[in-house]
């Protein structure tokens, strides 16, 4: 039996923010090497423990309100070309969502603004810790990912010295100007070893947090994954569900139920990775492309994998692709080694995909379903007896799962969508 769990509050947003840029090379760390830079800006600058803490928080995932892998890759390298306030007012939306990130929804939300446009004095609400992270993102963005570090840092210098006044408030640029004399400033920004230094010598690294704050967070995510994407607006929401009253009915406890709809939140976290290009596409993916497709759970599994106390929730995530007779994706797991709730979210995730409305076609049929769920258990892809409670409480589960979506996809459309259309 599972019983309630902690993890540590650092473990998690590191690992969250790592996922949001893991299959770009070009992009790979952006969040974590701002989040360091605007730690160590702060600190330079003599800040409060909790205004540093704010920053952090603020910067690790300051780019959510960018949702798809094209958009975080031109944000980065094409900035000046793209509208920087549809982002940051996402961002801000995101972070709304959550106790644990709100308190720094507003300098996510303000965290391009120019310094010449606010008009207020540093010390103004939301100013410093936003300016400080603009800061850290010109610098980060500025860095040229194929030459070594210690070579440019005399450009990087000069480069970040001309926003002075415009961009960034003057004194944040010369505490930014002493920092920059230490070698280990840009040798820890750009070392393979980053996670583990901010893991260990970060901000929050004692700060512990418990199963109703990882959901709340896991729910911000929920979203992030399903607005990705128009396909899938409320897929995220439907598969969790679906998993709920699955595992409700094969007698999982409420602790193991609750730790079900978390890991139903992030069972397509590794589709951030994926290019939008690639799950829109309105017709048959090519083999290379389906390939793309494949690491979507490999990523879900290694990022999960990597916050303590989350081992069993990766497994339930990330094993929806698996197959008992062993021809799944991506570890070619066979049944012996997969577990119940592992199998209970590969039900789930089918069932969810058929019923609901996609763009290209409407939700499937009872007896279309039904006949595509006995076949998968045929040929030894799902579980038998899983689906045949399913299959026994459709029309409850499947009135559960409807409502849910219908919640979800009027949050998307009445705040998220709105925002990104260019509304207020």
């Amino acid at each position: 039996m599972l019983q309630e769990f902690t993890v540590k509050l650092s473990n998690l947003l590191l690992s969250l923010s790592d996922a949001i840029e893991i299959a770009n090379s070009r992009i790979a760390c952006h969040q974590m090497r701002t989040a360091f830079l605007a730690w160590k800006i702060a600190e330079a600058a003599k800040l409060p423990e909790n205004t540093i803490g704010k920053i952090y928080l603020g910067a690790l995932l300051h780019d959510i309100g960018a949702l798809s892998l094209e958009e975080k890759v031109q944000l980065l390298e094409e900035a000046g070309e793209i509208n920087l306030d549809t982002h940051c007012i996402l961002g801000e939306a995101f972070y709304e969502l959550s106790p644990i990130l709100a308190p720094a929804a507003k300098i996510v939300r303000y965290h391009h603004t120019p310094w010449d446009s606010w008009n207020v004095p540093l010390d103004t609400p939301h100013v410093l810790e936003s300016q400080i992270i603009n800061l850290a993102d010109n610098i980060e963005r500025a860095i040229n990912r194929n030459q070594y570090i210690l070579h440019q840092t005399e450009t990087l210098r000069t480069t970040i010295s001309a926003l002075a006044k415009n961009e960034i408030h003057p004194d944040l640029v010369d505490v930014f100007m002493g920092l920059s004399k230490r070698e280990d400033i840009w040798l820890d920004l750009t070392s393979p070893r980053l996670y583990s230094l901010l893991l260990h010598h970060g901000p929050f690294r004692r700060i512990e947090i418990g199963q109703n704050e990882i959901f709340s967070i896991a729910s911000v995510f929920r979203h992030i994954i399903d607005f990705k994407s128009r396909f899938t607006a409320t897929h995220s929401t439907g598969v969790a569900e679906c998993a709920v009253m699955l595992s409700r009915l094969l007698g999982f406890t409420e602790h193991e139920t609750n730790q079900m709809e978390i890991a139903g939140y992030f069972h397509d976290l590794g589709k951030l990775g994926i290019p939008n290009s690639i799950l829109e596409k309105p017709c048959n993916l090519t083999k290379q492309e389906f390939d793309v497709i494949k690491q979507h759970t490999y990523f879900t599994y290694t990022v999960l994998n990597t916050i303590g106390g989350l081992d069993m929730i990766a497994e339930w995530a990330a094993f929806h692709h698996e197959k008992l007779d062993g021809t799944g994706y991506p570890f070619h797991v066979s049944a012996e080694r997969i577990n119940l709730g592992a199998r209970i979210m590969a039900v789930a995730d089918i069932f969810t995909a058929l019923a609901e409305n996609r763009p290209y076609r409407a939700g499937m049929g009872r007896k279309k379903i039904e006949k595509i769920l006995k076949d998968k258990v045929k040929q030894r892809a799902l579980d038998g007896n899983i689906v045949k409670i399913l299959l026994e409480n459709m029309d409850d589960i499947w009135k559960d799962v409807k409502s849910k979506q219908i919640s979800s996809r009027e949050t998307f459309e009445k705040k998220f969508l709105k925002i990104k259309r260019g509304g207020v």
